[in-house]
């Protein structure tokens, strides 16, 4: 394996270099007709991950999909999947599975080491937690994408626990064991990829923090064409994110609580639905899932999107931005490198707060509508430019072109 031989640190140098210093046009190609596997966690649904995946696969028209689930409806895989094979693990034949597939977070390594895709010119991993791990040649080009280390496993196991609550009983025990397991396994196959791409600066930090490996940064792509940049705002502010405990969206709920003036709107659902309705004040109002055109109408007209999680990007946010809407966002994760915070940037396009309490956020909104003669639609959309899916697929193709070029010199 690459790591393995001796000259790994002088063969990293030459590739671990950010994105930025690449020329702008590919080098000597990548072959797009080659036979690329794409290997992917899971698809329970169509979300962030999900779109990136979609995107790697229409740059390879000959590429085919390796993932532990599929619980894509069939007009999503029309839609953004056409003709493209799908491949899954013996577990996604289990009776009524997606109701518990995360349940199986310690049988995900095993199963995707019976992945077989030494057979492929090259391999992309598109992963947040088990795909980097998939078996390949010594020759053969592995790049990986990394939405997120594994979040469970390492900084955010405590928070998971105590949500899931999980204390040091015989499960409690298990699960932290289990946990370990998940550790060395993650450590050992961390150094499988040829070259890592981190989705944010944040993701880098991670990386390097926890495998002790550099990444470029390529931001995940956002479909510009269909969100239009809309400056007759309304008088609300929405909230749009699967509701799951890390995105806080109870602490957006509170805060709005307080500030009964003014109206919030809460797109998506999760596992927090119920009990975030039952938090909610009456200026607060639930829209679930929406279609697309109706989710990016409800993104467009916002006074302002409002986002208190700590994410590892967030397309959400780079969405609302095309559409011209500010952002007031919790100052840490991929929203560092998505907004242009206002006071330090000559165009800008939202407000950070640095800490996630009722408070600190209730200040940013308030200083949001102090300052929001200063924060332009326009200049919004504008800022989303630098998450084209053009700027996407050029930097696959570059970072595929250096890790092809250094098997050549193997």
């Amino acid at each position: 394996m690459l790591h393995e031989r001796s000259s790994d640190l002088a063969v990293a140098a030459k590739i671990d270099v950010s994105i930025e210093e690449l020329p702008a046009a590919p080098g000597p190609g990548f072959d797009s007709n080659a036979r690329i596997a794409i290997v992917h966690d899971w698809c329970p649904n169509f979300r962030g991950g999900e779109r990136v995946l979609a995107q790697i696969c229409k740059q390879f028209p000959n590429a085919e999909v390796f993932t532990l689930f599929d619980f894509l409806p069939q007009e999503v895989k029309e839609q953004y999947f056409h003709d493209v094979e799908f491949h899954t693990s013996a577990a996604n034949r289990i009776p009524m599975v997606h109701k518990f597939y995360r349940s199986l977070f310690f049988f995900c390594p095993f199963l995707i080491e019976q992945f077989d895709v030494t057979g492929y010119d090259a391999v992309i991993s598109s992963s947040a937690a088990f795909s980097r791990g998939v078996i390949t040649r010594p020759d053969q080009p592995h790049l990986c994408y990394v939405h997120s280390p594994v979040r469970y496993a390492w900084d955010e196991q405590f928070s998971y626990l105590q949500q899931g609550r999980l204390g040091f009983g015989p499960k409690g025990m298990l699960y932290r064991y289990m946990l370990h397991r998940l550790r060395t396994w993650d450590t050992r196959t961390a150094h499988g990829p040829d070259l890592m791409l981190a989705n944010s600066n944040y993701v880098r930090s991670r990386i390097q923090h926890i495998y002790g490996r550099q990444a470029r940064v390529v931001f995940p792509p956002v479909t510009l064409g269909e969100l239009p940049c809309v400056e007759d705002k309304d008088d609300y502010y929405v909230s749009a994110s699967f509701l799951a405990p890390y995105k806080r969206t109870d602490l957006v709920i509170r805060a709005f609580n307080e500030m009964p003036s003014r109206r919030l709107v809460i797109v998506g659902e999760g596992q927090q639905s119920a009990c975030l309705r039952a938090l909610a004040g009456p200026n607060v109002t639930f829209s679930g899932y929406l279609p697309r055109k109706d989710y990016v109408d409800t993104l467009a007209r916002a006074k302002a999107m409002v986002f208190a999680g700590c994410e590892d990007f967030g397309i959400a946010l780079a969405e609302a931005q095309a559409c011209g809407t500010p952002l007031v966002a919790f100052g840490r994760g991929g929203a560092v490198d998505i907004v242009q915070r206002l006071g330090s940037s000559s165009e800008p396009t939202g407000v950070l707060f640095k800490a996630q309490t009722v408070d600190h956020l209730k200040q940013a909104v308030e200083r949001f509508e102090e300052n929001s003669h200063a924060i332009a639609p326009r200049a919004c959309a504008r800022n989303a430019g630098r998450f084209s899916e053009e700027n996407f697929d050029r930097a696959i193709l570059e970072s595929l072109d250096a890790v092809q070029a250094l098997h050549e010199i193997m």
